[in-house]
């Protein structure tokens, strides 16, 4: 553990509740990808398989209940409460390449052939990725509501955090995880133009649209 972990960490856990508090404030998940959700129902269900059996602190125990709870929570709320408010002809984006391309790249990039460790690679790579759905309701639509950018933004943070993170593990414990580190990269460079706009427009007090 370290600041830039701790505070990504912080970051992941604030973009969850502006989340959840962006659909029960609007009561409507209009602008909000189900299909994101789901695939990060995926990346936290792979990711936490060694929940129940190992245990590498309280910290980290309760982390990984809270993602995948939430995760859980969040797709139930979308399809179940405010399902009459969804737009499912926005949220169109075929994840099935996502998920299957994060799938060949598991089977190709781990460190060993064990069900663990490819399900681990698995969630790394598909969590890259597992925005695009919602980038592309924004892509389609070209505005969304300020709490739905600040909410990507946290969860671009939070990624982002995680490269100074990966730096000082390396320069202090001598640890270099390739797969986290490139996976990482690609899921900060997916936000890259989003950052951009974010700071452009949401940060200056201006509505979050994309340029014409």
């Amino acid at each position: 553990m370290n600041i830039f972990r701790f505070f990504g960490d912080l970051s992941h856990l604030a973009s969850i509740f502006i989340l959840l508090y962006a659909i029960e404030k609007n009561k409507s998940i209009k602008g909000l990808s189900l299909k994101t959700q789901v695939l990060y129902v995926g990346v936290f269900v792979t990711r936490y398989l060694n929940l129940f059996t190992r245990f590498y602190s309280l910290y980290n125990s309760l982390l990984k209940v809270f993602f995948i709870a939430s995760s859980i929570y969040t797709v139930y709320i979308m399809t179940h409460k405010y399902q009459k408010t969804a737009k499912e002809y926005i949220d169109t984006f075929p994840v099935k390449y996502l998920a299957g391309g994060s799938l060949i790249l598991a089977l190709i990039f781990t460190h060993k052939y064990s069900f663990g460790e490819v399900t681990w690679s698995f969630s790394i790579w598909l969590e890259a990725v597992a925005i695009i759905p919602q980038l592309f309701i924004l892509q389609r639509t070209g505005e969304a509501e300020n709490i739905t950018t600040h909410y990507i933004f946290s969860l671009g943070l939070y990624r982002a955090l995680y490269i100074p993170n990966w730096i000082y593990r390396y320069w202090v414990e001598g640890h270099f995880d390739y797969i986290s580190v490139v996976a990482g990269l690609v899921q900060t460079a997916v936000y890259s133009d989003f950052f951009y706009i974010y700071y452009t427009k949401v940060m200056k007090g201006k509505k979050f649209e994309l340029p014409v």
